[in-house]
């Protein structure tokens, strides 16, 4: 990456840690005048931290007659870094106007009242639920962040307005973001067309350092809604804890190996072992989870956020006829029957642009991509192994969607005024499945 481009990546980026682990590619645009027509698409951004820039600035390359028209978040300070940074790079195709530039916790409603085709839903994960309710019921396309939801709860609204959405032919495309890396899209394709076979076992990780130390800042507050929401990965009912809101690629690509099959059943643990006092909130700092398929298949995860120890993000998966190996650390796509190999060398693209490159070619078109079922799926696959992990209990699929724990307030209504304490960490074998 050029000095100029990693400069760029920084601001953008800002002191967020991105949704999705990988840095995204930034693809220079030169700053230019745009007028407004017909045919203009308009772009909301919902949540200007660091994943929502990347992902606004990826629309406004996805697209030559694309404007950003209006932007919402929580905090000014953050929105106005966010714009600074994104008209710099696209100039008046950034260039929100400041009716048009909405703070609080209804600012969401502002955007899609605000003449938008297309809104970016890039807050945390707790809001995901209710901002794609309602951008569906306006009736706008949608590029939504993975995860969808941080509880059962949540995931039942979302599949919801999944199917609303369906009916409605709008388009919701998820942040998952290596199914629209080609490698893995044929790596994963051969795998599911039968290269090794039936698939038996797959192992997944995702093993890193303390993403989160970035977020500290002054002393905790933890009954403060703004402190947890300015350190929100930090808090289980904000990210659903890292398995939910990180490690969720892999379980992803996990189920992307067995053919988007569900588990009927889980078992695991996690914990704390590095991450320790209130000023690193109730998550834990590893986990491994067991998934037990139907046809008697296993699926292994295993992930962690600590520092100065082995790290990895890979899918492994045996079948009765061979193995497969997706390395997304060292790009290594291999599958292996013993008498041949074979491995990716085709194109690389960047996943992060290609996704708002296909949102924006079908809405064109006329199409309608509709994911909002499976990332609302694969989200739910992670929340059952955060859920067996806290309680130490074997739970099945059917148990988990329909546990009644809402991990938030039992309200839509948010405020900055409102109480919210911090619930316990987690502990396996006293924790209570809900």
């Amino acid at each position: 990456m050029s000095n100029q481009k990693r400069r760029t990546f920084l601001k953008l980026s800002g002191m967020a840690v991105t949704a999705s682990a990988l840095p995204f590619n930034i693809i220079q645009a030169k700053a230019i005048s745009k007028n407004i027509n017909a045919d203009t698409l308009k772009v909301g951004l919902i949540g200007c931290g660091g994943r929502g820039s990347g992902a606004a600035n990826q629309a406004l390359n996805a697209d030559p007659n694309v404007v950003l028209h209006a932007m919402a978040d929580l905090f000014p300070d953050r929105m106005q870094k966010s714009l600074t940074n994104l008209k710099e790079i696209h100039g008046d195709k950034a260039n929100v106007s400041p009716e048009h530039q909405y703070i609080g916790f209804d600012a969401y409603k502002k955007v899609l009242d605000s003449g938008v085709d297309v809104v970016i839903l890039a807050t945390t994960p707790a809001f995901r639920p209710l901002h794609l309710e309602a951008a569906v019921e306006a009736g706008k396309h949608i590029f939504c962040e993975k995860p969808v939801a941080v509880d059962a709860a949540g995931i039942k609204r979302v599949l919801e307005a999944a199917k609303k959405a369906k009916a409605k032919n709008i388009s919701i495309v998820s942040g998952f973001c290596w199914r629209f890396h080609e490698p893995k899209r044929a790596a994963f394709g051969k795998i599911n067309d039968g290269a090794i076979g039936d698939v038996l076992t797959v192992y997944n990780t995702y093993n890193t350092g303390d993403t989160y130390r970035t977020y500290q800042f002054e002393a905790p507050r933890l009954d403060n809604a703004e402190w947890q929401l300015r350190n929100w990965p930090l808090f289980n009912w904000l990210s659903g804890d890292h398995i939910v809101e990180q490690a969720v690629h892999s379980i992803d690509m996990m189920s992307w190996a067995f053919g988007n099959q569900l588990p009927i059943s889980a078992v695991g643990t996690g914990g704390r072992q590095v991450r320790i006092g209130e000023k690193n909130g109730n998550i834990f700092d590893h986990f491994a989870i067991t998934y037990e398929f139907a046809n008697g298949a296993k699926g292994f995860h295993m992930s962690r956020q600590q520092e100065g120890c082995e790290r990895s993000y890979a899918v492994e998966s045996w079948g009765t006829k061979g193995r497969a190996l997706v390395d997304c650390a060292a790009n290594i796509h291999r599958i292996d029957t013993g008498k041949k190999q074979w491995t990716y060398n085709g194109q690389n693209n960047d996943m992060y642009q290609t996704e708002h490159n296909e949102l924006f070619a079908a809405i064109r078109k006329g199409n309608t991509i509709s994911q909002g079922e499976d990332v609302a799926l694969s989200s739910m696959i992670a929340i059952m192994g955060r859920m067996v992990a806290y309680t130490g209990k074997k739970i099945t699929w059917d148990e988990a969607m329909n546990s009644k724990e809402i991990l938030g307030p039992s309200t839509d209504g948010y405020t900055f005024d409102l109480a919210i304490p911090v619930t316990e960490v987690a502990k396996p074998g006293i924790t209570p499945f809900k």
